[in-house]
C-alpha cells in the first residue's frame, strides 16, 4: 500500500546520487511529507516512484533510467509534480548525471576516499581544521575537470556517540521525564535522523552528493565506540536498558539512509525487505525488527547466514569489493574472523574475475603500523588465554586502546593477504579454502585497500614474497573532519620505527604469537590533517593522491605515490 501524498512535500536531505552504471543510476533522497517522487534527465531518461514511511519519516530511491552514455546531463526532481530540485536560488553549479560511453571500458577511474566525518563546521562549536570533503566541493565546483567517478566513504560518516551541541540541545527538548541512556548520546530513530540532517545539509556536501556518486560501509561510531569489540563486550552491553533499543535504530537508520542506495537497482528491486517496505503504510515495525534481527541473527526468521552488508561494483576495468568489518564479525573464542564463512566465500568469489584492478573497501586497515600490529595479535592470544586473570587483563587493554583491527582477527589477516598472494601470482583462489588451482589467469595490475578509522593518513606497501607480480598497497585516508590530540602524534610516529616494531614483537613472540607471512613498508605519512585522497588508475597503472586542508580552507597536497607505472 503506498503512503498516500499531501502535495506539500518538500526535500529534506537529498537528492543523493548513488550508484550510476551503464544507462541507469539510483538517487536517494528525504522528504517532510509522503510524496511522488519523479527524476527527469535532460536529454532523455528518468524515473519515478512513491515513497515509504518509517517512524514518521519519508523516503525514495527512484531508479533512473534510458540515460544517454557518455553523457554529462543535468536533472531535476519534482514531488507531486512540483520542482523542488535544484532550488530556484541556488547559486551553485547544475546538479548532473554523468555516464560512462558504452566502448570507455579502457577510460581511467578515479575515487576519492576518506573516513571519519564528525559534525559540519556550521554544526560544532570544536576547533577542528576545515573539513575536506567541505573542501574538495568547493574545488569541484571552480574545477569541474576533476570530477571523479565516484566517492567512497569508509565509516563514521556520522557519530552516534560524539554528538554536537546542536543535537544535544534536540536531546535535552525532546527526550521523556525518567529516559534510560547517555544523555548526549542518540538512541532512537528518530534521534539518528538528527545525526544525517545535520551531516547531509550542509550545503557545499549537498551539493557534492547530488552531483557525484557516492557508495559508503559504516565503522563503529555509526552506533558506538568499539562496537562488536568482542564477545564479553557483546555480553557487557546487551545488559544495558537502552541497548536494545539504540542498536535497532542505529542499523534501520544505516539500512535507510547508506546501506539501500549501495545496491545495484535489481538488488534493490529483489531485496525482500524493500519489497515488504513498498507494501507496507508504515514500516516502522518492519525496520525495528530488522534491525534486531541483524545484530543477534537468532531473532530472525531465517538464520541460514548472517544480512550481508558487503557489496561490490565494477567500474570499467575496475572491481571494488566493500567489506563489513564490525557488524557480522565472528567474536566466538578460538575461531575470531573479520567476516562469516559465507561473506567470506562471496568475497573471494568477487575478487577474481575479468578486472584490471582490484579495491578492497574496508573500514578498518588492513596493514597497521607493525609496532601496532604486533601489539594487537598479541593482545589476541593473551585474551584467548586459559588463565583467567590474564584474559581479563587483555580484555581490558582490548577496550581501552581499541585493540580491534584485522591484526585482533589473526585468521583474517592471514585469510586476506594469502587471497592477495594467489590473486597476485595468477592463480586461483577458492572459497573456503583458498587453495590455488594454478591454471595461469591473469594477475591483477594493482591491488588496493582503501582504509579510514586511525585518524592518520598512509600509505603502505607489502611485500607477499616471490611470485606475486601485482603490487598490493595499504591506502589509509583518516579523517574527513575530525583530529588526532597532538600528544599522540609522536607515539604514532615511533609505532612506524623500527625500535618500536622489534620491541613488542618480541613480546608476542614470548607469548607463542607466529610473526606475519609478509611484510610491509611506509611508502608515506603519517599524515595528521583533515584529508581526502584520490585513486587514479588507467590501463596499468595506480597512483595515490592525499590532500589535506590548509587554515584556509584550501587543499593542499601531502603526497602524490606511484602505485604502478
Amino acid at each position: 500500500m503506498e503512503s498516500r501524498p499531501t502535495g506539500t512535500a518538500e526535500l529534506s536531505i537529498g537528492p543523493v546520487l548513488r550508484r550510476v552504471a551503464g544507462t541507469t543510476a539510483t538517487l536517494w533522497l528525504e522528504t517532510t511529507a509522503p510524496a511522488r517522487v519523479r527524476v527527469e534527465v535532460e536529454g532523455g531518461g528518468g524515473g519515478a516512484t512513491p515513497t515509504f514511511s518509517a517512524y514518521g519519516h519519508h523516503y525514495a530511491v527512484v531508479i533512473v533510467e534510458g540515460l544517454t552514455p557518455g553523457a554529462a546531463c543535468r536533472y531535476q526532481v519534482f514531488l507531486d509534480e512540483r520542482p523542488a530540485w535544484p532550488p530556484a536560488d541556488s547559486g551553485y553549479p547544475p546538479s548532473a548525471i554523468h555516464t560512462r560511453a558504452a566502448d570507455d571500458a579502457d577510460h581511467p577511474v578515479s575515487l576519492i576516499f576518506g573516513s571519519c566525518r564528525e559534525a559540519t563546521p556550521q554544526a560544532t562549536t570544536r576547533h577542528l581544521p576545515p573539513d575536506a570533503l567541505d573542501a574538495y566541493a568547493r574545488r569541484l565546483m571552480r574545477d569541474p575537470s576533476q570530477r571523479p567517478d565516484l566517492i567512497v566513504l569508509l565509516g563514521d560518516q556520522v557519530y552516534a556517540d560524539n554528538t554536537s551541541d546542536k543535537v544535544q540541545r534536540f536531546l535535552r527538548r525532546n527526550r521523556r521525564p525518567g529516559h534510560h541512556g547517555p544523555d548526549d548520546e542518540v538512541i532512537s530513530f528518530d534521534e539518528y535522523t538528527r545525526l544525517y540532517h545535520e551531516s547531509w545539509r550542509d550545503p557545499e556536501v549537498r551539493w557534492l552528493f547530488a552531483t557525484v556518486p557516492a557508495v559508503m560501509i559504516f565503522d563503529d561510531h555509526e552506533i558506538i565506540d568499539d562496537w562488536n569489540t568482542s564477545d564479553s563486550w557483546r555480553r557487557d552491553m546487551s545488559g544495558k536498558a537502552w541497548w536494545r533499543e539504540r542498536i535497532s535504530a542505529g542499523l534501520a537508520s544505516y539500512w535507510v539512509y547508506q546501506h539501500l542506495g549501495n545496491l545495484s537497482p535489481e538488488e534493490i528491486r529483489d531485496d525482500p525487505l524493500y519489497q515488504k517496505i513498498m507494501a507496507a503504510g508504515d514500516a516502522t515495525d518492519l525496520l525495528h525488527d530488522f534491525g534486531l534481527s541483524v545484530d543477534d541473527p537468532s531473532e530472525a526468521e531465517n538464520t541460514d547466514q548472517p544480512y550481508r552488508w558487503s557489496f561490490s561494483l565494477d567500474l570499467g576495468r575496475t572491481r571494488l569489493v566493500m567489506l563489513d568489518n564490525r557488524c557480522n564479525r565472528v567474536l566466538t573464542s578460538g575461531d575470531r574472523r573479520m567476516l562469516p564463512r559465507a561473506e567470506w566465500d562471496w568475497f573471494v568469489e568477487r575478487a577474481q574475475g575479468d578486472y584490471d584492478h582490484l579495491v578492497i573497501g574496508s573500514s578498518l586497515p588492513w596493514l597497521m603500523p607493525p609496532a601496532i600490529h604486533h601489539l594487537e595479535a598479541w593482545n589476541e592470544r593473551m585474551a584467548e588465554s586459559s588463565g583467567r586473570r590474564r584474559a581479563a587483563f587483555a580484555e581490558k587493554l582490548r577496550r581501552a586502546f581499541d585493540l580491534e583491527h584485522w591484526a585482533a582477527f589473526t585468521r583474517s589477516f592471514e585469510a586476506l593477504g594469502e587471497l592477495f598472494r594467489r590473486l597476485g601470482a595468477g592463480r586461483t583462489a577458492t572459497p573456503g579454502a583458498l587453495v590455488g588451482t594454478g591454471d595461469g589467469s591473469r594477475a591483477p595490475a594493482s591491488i588496493n585497500v582503501l582504509s579510514g578509522d586511525v585518524h592518520h593518513s598512509y600509505v603502505a606497501r607489502v611485500d607477499l614474497g616471490p611470485g606475486t607480480a601485482t603490487p598490493v598497497h595499504q591506502l589509509t585516508c583518516s579523517p574527513i573532519h575530525n583530529q588526532v590530540p597532538r600528544p599522540m602524534r609522536p607515539l604514532m610516529r615511533f609505532s612506524w620505527s623500527r625500535a618500536a616494531a622489534k620491541g613488542v614483537r618480541g613480546l608476542g613472540r614470548a607469548s607463542g604469537v607466529e610473526p606475519p607471512g609478509w611484510q610491509w613498508t611506509r611508502v608515506a605519512g603519517p599524515y595528521f590533517g583533515n584529508a581526502i585522497s584520490t585513486l587514479r588508475l588507467e590501463g596499468v597503472s595506480a597512483s595515490v593522491r592525499v590532500e589535506e586542508t590548509d587554515t584556509d580552507g584550501s587543499l593542499c597536497t601531502a603526497a602524490d605515490v606511484l602505485l604502478r607505472d
